[in-house]
């Protein structure tokens, strides 16, 4: 008997929580649309990529199409021209993301204070976020690292090929300015974010600037500083537009980057069994990479225990 009224109570829970799953499933569905188009896109390339990956297969050889396992992988590892350009990636990557960080968070500062034309400061600094990548490329390539007519030579003086002498340094200073102004803007809003009773405070007890900045305002900004250093370097490790319209990964592989060497076995060696292999082991990477990246960021913001 007493297991029947266990059962009774047990019974009007299991169907309180039935009408409550339904409509999670309700509200999720509008979702399933997205969800399936990004599967599409997305994911069925990706695993098409992963099958090509074990063939060996060139475009200008018909018929040379075949399973060969694991061989382009282990070529891909033997290629001093791959290891080059995963350098070349890393230091893109560690710099573009560090720099531009350090020149964002100096012009939230500045923005965070009021004086007179902030908004239209604010605007002018955002512009070249804006800019479509190809663009700002060729914007610098001719107006700014030209030899002849660029400005970096009228305003120092000399001929100096920037792209043929600095070829990496020079991809890398036109990815800062336009990602400078995305660092900002997060930054900025970390900093205005701020409880300014606590900023009070801290002046009553006579803390100085500088000190309320290392002890206050920086450690608040941690979070903010993760994110964009996350979302900085998942875009910038991708950069393609401003190596293959400003140097082409010249001279020689000076400048190439994955991306732009991938490009080059797939669409001008026309490999795609070796260029294949390259985009998985670069996708596996990012992945490792940002899941370490979003595991810091979760237990940052507090997120770890709600998910």
């Amino acid at each position: 008997m007493s297991q029947t009224v266990v059962e009774e109570v047990k019974a009007p829970a299991v169907r309180k929580n039935e009408p409550a799953k339904a409509g999670s499933w309700l509200r999720r569905a509008p979702l399933l649309p997205a969800l399936l188009f990004t599967v599409l896109v997305t994911q069925i390339p990706f695993l098409m990529t992963v099958v090509y990956s074990f063939q060996s297969w060139n475009l200008v050889r018909p018929g040379s199409r075949h399973f060969v396992g694991l061989r382009n992988y282990v070529d891909v590892f033997a290629d001093s021209q791959f290891r080059g350009a995963l350098l070349n990636t890393v230091v893109l990557t560690v710099v573009c993301v560090f720099v531009s960080m350090l020149l964002g968070l100096g012009l939230a500062i500045l923005l965070d204070r009021k004086f007179l034309g902030r908004g239209v400061v604010r605007t002018l600094l955002i512009t070249p976020f804006l800019i479509l990548p190809a663009a700002g490329a060729l914007l610098w390539k001719t107006t700014m690292f030209d030899p002849t007519y660029g400005l970096l030579n009228f305003v120092f003086g000399g001929d100096t090929d920037w792209l043929a002498e600095f070829p990496l340094a020079s991809v890398m200073t036109q990815v800062i300015w336009q990602w400078t102004p995305f660092m900002m803007l997060l930054i900025l809003a970390g900093l205005q974010g701020q409880s300014k009773e606590v900023l009070e405070a801290a002046a009553v007890d006579g803390a100085g600037r500088m000190r309320t900045f290392l002890s206050i305002t920086l450690p608040q900004l941690s979070r903010y500083l993760q994110l964009a250093g996350l979302l900085g370097a998942i875009y910038i490790v991708n950069s393609f537009d401003a190596i293959f319209l400003m140097t082409q990964g010249g001279p020689g592989t000076a400048s190439t980057n994955l991306p732009y060497y991938i490009y080059q076995r797939a669409f001008e060696g026309f490999d795609i069994g070796q260029s294949s292999a390259m985009g998985v082991i670069v996708v596996v990477l990012t992945l490792i990479v940002a899941n370490f990246a979003l595991r810091l960021m979760f237990r940052t913001f507090g997120l770890s225990e709600a998910r």
